[in-house]
């Protein structure tokens, strides 16, 4: 028979990335009387990985809980950027409810639809809590209705209509229920979510259930399920049978070894968990995201719904380059391999494919974002390999005709800049959707773009409004193929020779356009040291010194001066990137190369392909 539960209840924070939501969670857990008095706590502590911290982003969805008025509030911090939304797809399934985090000053953004999409999808109840509200600009009214707007424009129902709103400033510790009112403390948010969050239902006396909605891994432990108990109780040492919606034939006996409850930021071992309890569970070395522990006499899968698919890809292939070995820990095929397929275990919109050769695997996810976070966290591990241009994934429908992803595209700019971003997105196939004035003198444009109209084009948008200019994608759609887009191509300046770049040859070279390197970097034949100003690659010699003589000239001693090299990130990197060239990944160095590094041989194959494409047109 069913049951609620009343003294739990299962809340998922969503919002678009930068509006506060781990932020909330750090008050929240801090007000609830955590952390010790006199312990010292960083900023955002639910962002417990590197590369979360330094980008200020969230890249994994974590778990906490705080009890307030005798009940556990669990609480999942998701990511609010689309390339992660596989981690906020299969939490939403945890949850009761929702907290949409929206900031005051900047209102719906284009991940919050995306996020917000999918609760609605589960018919989840939605807290609406207006963030930031100390920002002088703030303008909460407008963003009030602005929220509205867009849960009309998702099919909301009454129910998710007439939700409430908290004013809030997490940073400050405060929420109140009026927007005039400047609230004391975190209290007000806290009643909302035990009055208006639905307590979890279920049978407590029916036979064990429980859908795992996430996997952790660790070195120590393996691998650790979380998901929430539907039915029944789960003992630690209790025989269960796994069983999975999407595979029938899917059906494993094993044994529940060690059991953890959330509570603060840490596991906390029990023995036994009830219905509505969101649990962490190790011991069991197979278990993926999606399956259903239930019990053994009972085997009954729950739903789940299937993850989007990637839309990008990239090689990942061994390092084969002259410096190739020298700087990395893990350099072989195998560790590569097995490093791949371990990220695996984790990520669940990630596909790893091993191709013709062992060298060489492919790698599928949501988006460059996505594959950049892997590829960074690999680089911090000592991993050394090469990656190739990404490229969109193609798919066909029932006539055999050509489909690509179309992603959503969301600009906003300072006026003056609005032109050159339609004209380019418009060369690249984009379709100028709407275009709106946004607060403070900008414009919000929305596109409708192929996703490979967009790879390449983030360093050419923030160069052409200056910096000012934000971007927004969202996956949409497969939808009939647009036709080739036809790029501005900026050649490459490629190394003639391997030895040590010297400034005498940079300070020749640097007519030809921006430079990568500085003197003193080790270069090798066919390594790219810069852009080229024209459409074509040129060949240089950066190691070449000057050739002494006895006679001086009345320049000699002046020092030869040299523009400040563009330093690349690896966002930048893999935006450069052409088809026929490859980024070598170090722990110490990102180098950008051809993929054939002989001269020779590198003009026979374009030579070819060039007579190839003749011959099919």
């Amino acid at each position: 028979m069913k049951q609620t539960r009343n003294d739990v209840r299962n809340v998922a924070i969503i919002a678009h990335v930068d509006h506060g939501k781990t932020t909330l969670v750090d008050g929240l857990l801090k007000q609830s009387g955590i952390f010790r008095e006199n312990q010292e706590i960083v900023e955002r502590v639910m962002d417990s990985n590197d590369i979360e911290r330094e980008r200020g982003i969230t890249i994994l969805s974590k778990n906490t809980a705080i009890t307030y008025k005798d009940v556990k509030i669990n609480i999942v911090d998701t990511p609010g950027h689309a390339d992660f939304g596989g981690e906020v797809e299969r939490v939403l399934k945890m949850v009761n409810g929702v907290i949409l985090v929206v900031d005051a000053f900047e209102g719906p953004m284009p991940q919050t639809r995306f996020v917000l999409r999918k609760a609605m999808e589960l018919k989840h109840p939605v807290i609406v809590c207006i963030n930031k509200i100390d920002r002088p600009e703030a303008r909460p009214q407008e963003v009030i209705d602005e929220v509205l707007e867009l849960l009309i424009d998702l099919g909301a129902d009454d129910k998710q209509l007439d939700c409430p709103f908290v004013f809030a400033s997490a940073r400050a510790g405060v929420s109140s229920l009026d927007a005039e009112e400047a609230g004391t403390d975190l209290k007000p948010l806290l009643d909302t979510i035990i009055n208006y969050i639905p307590a979890p239902v279920g049978d407590p006396d029916a036979g064990t259930q429980m859908l795992i909605s996430t996997i952790d891994y660790n070195e120590y432990v393996g691998r650790i399920g979380v998901g929430k108990i539907d039915n029944g109780v789960l003992h630690e040492g209790q025989e269960v049978l796994i069983v999975n919606h999407h595979e029938e034939s899917r059906q494993i006996k094993t044994k529940v070894s060690k059991l953890y409850e959330f509570e603060g930021l840490e596991k906390k071992e029990v023995k036994e968990a009830r219905m509505g309890s969101i649990v962490a569970l190790s011991g069991i070395s197979d278990l993926k995201i999606g399956d259903t522990l239930c019990a053994a006499d009972a085997p009954k899968a729950i739903p789940f719904q299937k993850i989007s698919e990637p839309t990008i890809s990239m090689f990942f292939s061994v390092n084969d380059s002259p410096f190739a070995g020298t700087e990395g820990k893990y350099v072989t095929s195998r560790h590569l391999r097995e490093r791949l397929y371990r990220e695996l275990n984790t990520d669940v919109s990630l596909r790893v494919e091993d191709t013709d050769t062992t060298e060489t695997f492919k790698v599928s996810g949501r988006g460059e974002l996505h594959l950049s976070v892997l590829i960074e966290n690999m680089r911090r591990e000592g991993y050394e390999f090469a990656v190739s241009k990404a490229e969109v994934i193609y798919k066909e429908d029932e006539n055999g005709k050509k489909l690509e992803p179309m992603e959503r595209c969301f600009v906003d700019v300072p006026e003056e800049f609005s032109g050159s971003v339609i004209q380019k997105l418009g060369q690249r196939k984009g379709e100028l959707l709407n275009m709106s004035e946004a607060s403070g003198g900008t414009v919000r444009l929305e596109f409708m773009i192929p996703a490979r109209g967009l790879i390449g084009y983030r360093g050419e948008f923030m160069t052409d409004t200056k910096g000012n200019g934000i971007m927004n994608t969202v996956f949409e759609e497969y939808a009939p193929y647009k036709g080739d887009i036809t790029y501005r191509r900026q050649g490459s300046l490629i190394s003639f020779e391997t030895g040590e770049a010297v400034t005498y040859g940079l300070f020749n070279a640097q007519d030809r356009g921006p430079l990568f390197i500085t003197p003193g970097t080790k270069v090798y034949a066919g390594m790219i040291i810069g852009a080229s100003g024209k459409s074509e690659d040129i060949e240089l010699n950066v190691c070449k010194t000057k050739h002494l003589t006895n006679t001086r000239s009345s320049s000699a001693d002046e020092a030869l001066r040299l523009t400040p090299p563009r330093i690349m990130s690896l966002e930048q990197c893999l935006e450069f990137l052409e088809a026929d060239e490859l980024l070598e990944i170090t722990p110490e160095h990102l180098r950008l190369r051809k993929r054939i590094l002989d001269a020779t041989q590198r003009k026979r194959e374009a030579f070819k392909q060039k007579q190839q494409s003749e011959n099919a047109s």
